[in-house]
C-alpha cells in the first residue's frame, strides 16, 4: 500500500465516524513552551482543556489529521535504518466526543479491516499502574473481552512505556495503549485523564479526550516490506537522486543527506529561516551538514537543486505550500553562499588554535556561524576533548546575559528572549519588533476594511526581520486588494495616530468591539490596545499585552512582501517595516 493510500484510507475511514479532517498545522507552533511541532496534538492542545470549543471550530468533538511533526532529539541518531527528524503522524482525537471503549475498537477494526494485518500478528500493552496513576483497567478489559484478545497477548508496562506525559512544559496527559504488530509498535492512544502541572503533579481533567498518533514512516514499512523506512516509497525517489548524484555513496550518508534535505525543505516551507537561534538553528544545522558531507564525500552534484522538485512533486497534493519550490531553493542557496563564505573564516580561525576549547567553538559559533557539530566534524584533530554539554553551557551564558539585559533596560514587557509571538535578542531587534508587532494590528484592521469581518487572526509570529500573520479567508487576495491594504496600513502611519490601551473586565472589553484571538483564554481583566484619538472611534483595537509604539507614525513604512496559503481556508502575509 503506497503513502499516499495510506492517508486516504486513514482519513476516510474517521470521518465516515464523524471525524472532522483538519489540515497539518505548520511545523512552527503556536504553543510557545516547544521549539517545533513534534506531535498531532498539539494543534489541538487548546480544545482539551477548555480554552478553544471544537464544536465552534470543527462542527464536531472528533478530529482527524496526517500531521507535518519533527524531533531535534534525533538529528544525532540520523544515519541507522529507523530516525528521521521530520516524519507525519496518522492520528485521531476527541474533546469529551468520545473515549476509550471506541478509541480502542476503532483503532482495531482499521489495523486489521482496513490495513489488512492478520490478528496474528498483533499484541497490546496498557498501563500497569503506579503510586499515583491506578491500573487502566478499562483499556485491558476492552482489549480482552470485547475486541478478544488473547491475555497473553495484552501486556502491562509501567509509566516509562504507557503514560504519555505533556507536549512542553505542562498540558493533559495520560496512560496509554499501543497497539503492536510483529513486535513493532505502530499505534499509541493516549487517553487525557490528567493535566500535568509545570511542577509535574497530576489534576483530573473535567473533560478526558483522546489522542492517538501512528507513524507514516513506521506504518509504510510494514505494509510495503520494506526493510527499512529509506526503501520505502516515502524516500526512495529522493535516495536514487542522491545516489545517481554520487555513485558509491555508503548507505548511511544516503540515509543522512535524504533526511536532512526532506527536512529541511518542509522547515522551509513553513517559514523557517536559517539563523544562530531556535528553530532557524536547526535549520542552519541541517543545510549545513549537507554541504559539509557534498564536501567530505566529493559530491560535485546541487544536492539543493536536486531535491527541491523531487519532494515538490511528492508532496505538494497534501501540503500545497511545498508549491513554492522556487523561494524553498532561493534560501537554501542564499544560505549556501553564507556557509561558503563563514567556512573559509572559520576554518581559518580554527587554525590558530591548538585545540578547540567550549569558550573557543562557541566563541568560533557566533563569530563565524559554524555549529559545535560541523566544527567537530570540520577539525576532528583540534575538537577531539570538546564535549556537547561544555559548549551548550557556554551557549547558556549567552542567553542569561542577553536575557537579564533586556529585562533591565525594557522591564515590564513580559517578553521572553526568542520565544512567544515576539522574538528579540538585543535593543536594537526588541525596537523592530515593537514596531512591527504594531503593524500587526494595523495589518489586521486593514484586512477587515478592505476584504471584510470574516477576516479573523489565526495566528502570528514576529521576528526582527518581519512579521507573519495567519488569518482565515476562503480565497487568494487579489495584488489590488492586498495593495489597498498595503496602502491603508501606511495611510494610518502617517496619522501620527496616539496608541494606547485601557484595561477593563473581559466582558466589558468584548462590548467595545475589540478583537481578540478566539483560540485564546483570557483572564478576567484584559487590555485593550487601539490606535486613535478615543476607544469608540479607533482605527483599531485587540486584546493585548503589548508592547507598542506611542505613536503610529514611528511604525515607519509598512510593506507587505508576500500572501501564502498555509491550509483550507487560512492565509498568510509576510510584511516588513522599514
Amino acid at each position: 500500500m503506497e503513502s499516499s493510500e495510506i492517508r486516504k484510507k486513514f482519513l476516510q475511514f474517521f470521518e465516515e465516524r464523524g471525524h472532522a479532517v483538519v489540515k497539518s498545522s505548520s511545523l512552527i507552533p503556536d504553543d510557545p513552551s516547544v521549539l517545533l511541532t513534534t506531535a498531532g496534538m498539539q494543534q489541538f492542545k487548546p480544545y482539551y482543556i477548555g480554552k478553544a470549543d471544537p464544536m465552534k471550530e470543527f462542527g464536531s468533538r472528533n478530529t482527524a489529521s496526517v500531521q507535518k511533526c519533527f524531533r531535534t532529539s534525533d538529528i544525532d541518531e540520523v544515519g541507522d535504518k529507523t530516525h528521521l527528524t521530520f516524519f507525519e503522524m496518522l492520528g485521531n482525537f476527541s474533546f469529551g466526543g468520545y473515549f476509550k471503549r471506541k478509541a480502542i475498537n476503532w483503532a482495531y477494526d482499521f489495523v486489521v479491516n482496513i490495513l489488512g494485518l492478520s490478528r496474528d500478528r498483533i499484541y497490546v500493552t496498557v498501563f500497569g499502574g503506579d503510586e499515583e496513576v491506578p491500573f487502566d483497567k478499562e483499556s485491558y478489559d476492552i482489549w480482552h473481552k470485547e475486541v478478544g484478545l488473547p491475555e497473553e497477548n495484552i501486556k502491562k508496562h509501567g509509566r516509562e512505556d504507557n503514560f504519555w506525559g505533556p507536549t512542553g512544559n505542562e498540558g493533559p496527559c495520560g496512560p496509554t495503549t499501543e497497539i503492536y504488530v510483529d513486535g513493532v509498535e505502530i499505534w499509541n492512544l493516549v487517553f487525557n485523564e490528567y493535566y500535568c502541572r509545570s511542577d509535574k503533579s497530576l489534576e483530573k481533567l473535567e473533560m478526558p479526550g483522546v489522542d492517538t498518533g501512528m507513524g507514516l514512516e513506521r506504518l509504510a514499512v510494514m505494509l510495503q516490506g520494506s526493510g527499512n523506512v529509506f526503501e520505502t516509497d516515502l524516500f526512495h525517489p529522493l535516495a536514487s537522486v542522491i545516489r545517481e548524484a554520487k555513485p558509491g555513496l555508503e548507505d548511511r550518508i544516503v540515509r543522512v543527506l535524504a533526511d536532512h534535505l526532506r527536512s529541511a525543505i518542509f522547515l522551509i516551507a513553513d517559514g523557517v529561516r536559517p539563523s544562530n537561534k531556535e528553530a532557524g538553528y536547526i535549520l542552519r544545522r541541517l543545510l549545513r551538514r549537507v554541504l559539509v558531507y557534498e564536501i567530505k564525500h566529493d559530491i560535485h552534484a546541487e544536492l539543493f537543486a536536486l531535491a527541491v522538485p523531487v519532494i515538490k512533486n511528492q508532496y505538494a497534493k497534501w501540503y500545497p505550500e511545498m508549491e513554492n519550490d522556487r523561494e524553498i531553493l532561493n534560501v537554501m542557496m542564499d544560505e549556501k553562499s553564507k556557509f561558503e563564505k563563514a567556512l573559509a573564516q572559520g576554518v581559518k580561525e580554527i587554525e590558530k588554535y591548538d585545540a578547540i576549547s567550549a569558550k573557543d567553538a562557541f566563541y568560533i559559533y557566533e563569530t563565524f556561524g559554524l555549529p559545535f557539530e560541523l566544527q567537530k566534524e570540520l577539525v576532528p584533530d583540534k575538537t577531539g576533548e570538546l564535549k556537547k554539554e561544555d559548549f551548550d553551557k557556554e551557549f547558556e551564558k549567552h542567553q542569561e546575559i542577553s536575557r537579564a539585559g533586556l529585562e533591565k533596560k525594557f522591564g515590564g514587557h513580559g517578553l521572553i528572549l526568542d520565544t512567544g509571538e515576539l522574538k528579540a535578542s538585543t535593543q536594537e531587534e526588541l525596537e523592530k519588533v515593537t514596531r512591527l508587532h504594531t503593524a500587526t494590528h494595523l495589518l489586521q484592521a486593514a484586512l477587515r476594511k478592505v476584504v471584510g469581518d470574516e477576516v479573523k487572526q489565526m495566528g502570528s509570529d514576529i521576528t526582527a526581520e518581519r512579521l507573519r500573520f495567519d488569518f482565515s479567508f476562503p480565497r487568494k487576495l487579489t495584488s489590488e486588494e492586498l495593495q489597498k491594504v498595503e496602502d491603508l496600513v501606511n495611510e494610518v502611519v502617517q496619522k501620527d495616530l496616539l496608541m494606547s490601551y485601557k484595561e477593563m473586565p473581559l466582558e466589558e472589553a468584548k462590548e467595545t468591539g475589540a478583537l481578540f484571538f478566539f483560540k485564546e483564554k483570557y483572564p478576567d481583566r484584559v487590555k485593550v490596545y487601539y490606535a486613535g484619538h478615543n476607544l469608540d472611534d479607533a482605527f483599531s483595537k485587540e486584546f493585548c499585552g503589548g508592547p507598542h509604539v506611542t505613536n503610529t507614525l514611528k511604525v515607519g513604512k509598512f510593506k507587505i512582501t508576500k500572501q501564502e496559503s498555509v491550509g483550507a481556508g487560512v492565509k498568510r502575509i509576510r510584511a516588513d517595516v522599514e
